[in-house]
């Protein structure tokens, strides 16, 4: 589903169930789908212009000289990596030793649902990773 379509998508069938009704000859058929795939293919356009833009800043991100800009997700990434060293070594580490010691003191419990999407998202682990390694540009940031 594209951005368009997740805005548009009632008004376009609205429109169609009315063209439906209307249009009587198949001239007009022919017309209507026209229109409608010049649509569809501006819809694109607008989407690709919207993904180059998103692109193109970050692409400036990663550029930037100022640590507080360019290092906005090596920080977001560090803090992932500690929360899942703290989730997966040193919470079970306490629990034991609090056990072992007879101490009663609760360990913070993490949700790490939201975490594992925005580590997920950053790292790049939709594939686009593997790419930019197979083009021999990982290092060129």
């Amino acid at each position: 589903m594209g951005i368009m379509n997740f805005f548009s998508g009632n008004i376009i069938e609205a429109v169609k169930d009315v063209a439906d009704e209307f249009i009587t000859t198949d001239e007009e058929r022919l017309e209507y789908e026209t229109k409608k795939q010049q649509l569809q293919l501006k819809e694109k356009e607008i989407e690709a212009e919207i993904l180059e833009k998103v692109h193109e800043t970050n692409i400036a991100e990663a550029k930037s000289t100022n640590w507080f800009i360019a290092g906005a997700r090596p920080f977001i990434l560090w803090v992932c990596g500690f929360t899942l060293a703290y989730h997966y070594i040193l919470s079970p580490f306490l629990h034991s030793f609090f056990t072992a010691f007879n101490i009663n003191y609760p360990i913070p419990e993490l949700d790490m649902g939201m975490l594992f999407n925005l580590m997920l998202s950053l790292l790049g682990l939709s594939g686009l990773r593997t790419y930019e390694k197979l083009k021999g540009v990982q290092n060129r940031h």
